[in-house]
């Protein structure tokens, strides 16, 4: 099947602009500090987004059909007194990062990567993970949000069940991988994990851009 066309405005970048693909908005933003960037699914859409300001368009889902009223009361507003994790994956496998971020601010907590041949899964496993000892180590009581219920699964298992095959390029991944499992068997932690309602607030504040 072939990939949709999609339409990448990057409000903040070098240079700002409209792109037809994720390779040439990754160039703009690129070193970047504080780029601003998202994906849409028409041109048109992207141009009207270009417009404006990316304020308007943070946490915004532009890619999905919007839920009605009464589903989104029953849902209610994401909880921003806490951080969100998020991973990227450029292929399965490919080249894959993962960051954690303030969920009201955007600030970025942390950040790993990019490493090469991992999955998109993995990432989000290992962002969690690291969110959870970031929260502990800080003494923090702020929840956790993760737009990923395999990530959540595997974390509750206290096992990364991934299907990825270990190779020279990706063995810094599965020596990650291996610390996390170990600081989820060795250590305890009262963090609540959430599952971020995607179709309701938009992509997750440590989202990457690149859907």
């Amino acid at each position: 099947m072939a990939q949709k066309q999609k339409y990448y405005v990057v409000w903040f970048g070098n240079p700002a602009g409209i792109f037809k693909s994720w390779k040439e908005c990754q160039r703009s933003i690129k070193d970047v500090k504080g780029a601003q960037y998202k994906s849409f699914l028409t041109l048109e859409e992207a141009k009207k987004a270009f417009r404006r300001e990316y304020k308007y368009y943070i946490g915004v889902n532009t890619k999905k059909k919007k839920l009605s009223k009464e589903e989104l009361l029953k849902i209610g507003d994401p909880n921003l007194y806490t951080i969100s994790v998020d991973a990227a994956s450029s292929g399965n496998p490919g080249i894959m990062e993962y960051r954690g971020v303030d969920t009201q601010t955007k600030k970025q907590l942390f950040h790993q990567g990019p490493f090469d041949q991992g999955t998109n899964n993995v990432g989000e496993f290992l962002a969690l993970v690291h969110g959870l000892a970031f929260l502990k180590q800080h003494n923090s009581d702020r929840k956790i949000y993760s737009d990923s219920k395999i990530a959540i699964a595997w974390v509750k298992r206290k096992k990364c069940n991934t299907k990825l095959k270990q190779t020279l390029k990706n063995k810094k991944i599965f020596e990650l991988v291996e610390r996390a499992e170990n600081w989820l068997k060795a250590n305890t932690y009262k963090t609540i994990i959430i599952k971020w309602e995607t179709k309701a607030w938009g992509e997750i504040p440590a989202d990457f851009g690149r859907k």
